[in-house]
């Protein structure tokens, strides 16, 4: 991986879409849950997921820890994989017993300390963790995610391939920025990636293009396409292969 103004990138974000702030939620509490139902699915079955809780007053963790997993589960059937999920949100909320459902409390932990009890909660892995750390908690740990991912491999700072550690390593060594930049970067990387660097770009309406590797290496390519076919179009009416 190559050095790169990471606060470049985030700046002309920022200027093209505006603050997104992000993680919807009312609560820590609340936040939590969102990024574990999130898991693999879109933002909009979450929230169907998260008005049906609310309704039923149960995004409160002690209302909620009452229920089974068995319970949980028809009630979170928009984020797919339901009982898988109720199973993790059942494992989390264990785990919040032992700090008295305080998310108070959580915040007074050292970070590093922190993430690892987060991890060692069967189906948290270090997205989820990051973003229950960043958004609920005020952590400053960098989310990565398969936007991440495409958006910076495009660019050429990363292949792709790397670790998430590693990736996350380059924002925590390069990016001079504060946990709310930390909270707006990866919102912002979300929108682009969702609305522009899809996984069939639109190159033509990207605020990156102009150091983006893969948008000046497709723009050579189709540039020399170009001058082959004028070239020999050219030559084909030179030598009587077309007509004039």
């Amino acid at each position: 991986m190559k050095p790169i103004a990471l606060n470049k990138i985030y700046n002309d974000l920022l200027n093209c879409y505006g603050k997104q702030y992000w993680w919807p939620g009312d609560t820590g509490f609340e936040i939590a849950i969102g990024a574990i139902l999130t898991q693999s699915v879109s933002w909009r079955n979450v929230e169907t997921a998260i008005s049906t809780l609310k309704s039923k007053g149960l995004l409160e963790p002690e209302l909620l820890n009452l229920k089974s997993a068995e319970e949980i589960a028809p009630l979170i059937r928009s984020t797919g994989y339901y009982n898988q999920k109720a199973k993790k949100v059942k494992n989390f909320l264990n785990w919040l017993h032992g700090y008295n459902f305080s998310f108070d409390c959580l915040k007074k932990i050292e970070s590093s300390g922190l993430r690892d009890e987060l991890l060692s909660i069967n189906g948290i892995g270090p997205e989820t963790a990051d973003s229950i750390l960043l958004y609920a908690l005020s952590k400053q740990f960098f989310v990565i995610d398969a936007y991440t991912r495409r958006l910076f491999a495009r660019i050429g700072i990363i292949s792709g391939t790397e670790r998430y550690s590693e990736i996350q390593d380059l924002f925590h060594k390069n990016f001079n920025g504060t946990i709310q930049d930390y909270n707006e970067y990866h919102a912002l990387i979300v929108i682009h990636a969702k609305d522009v660097c899809k996984k069939r770009s639109i190159c033509s309406k990207c605020c990156l293009k102009d150091f983006c590797k893969a948008f000046i290496t497709s723009s050579k390519a189709g540039f020399c396409l170009v001058v082959f076919f004028s070239l020999t179009i050219k030559q084909s009416f030179q030598f009587g292969y077309l007509p004039l």
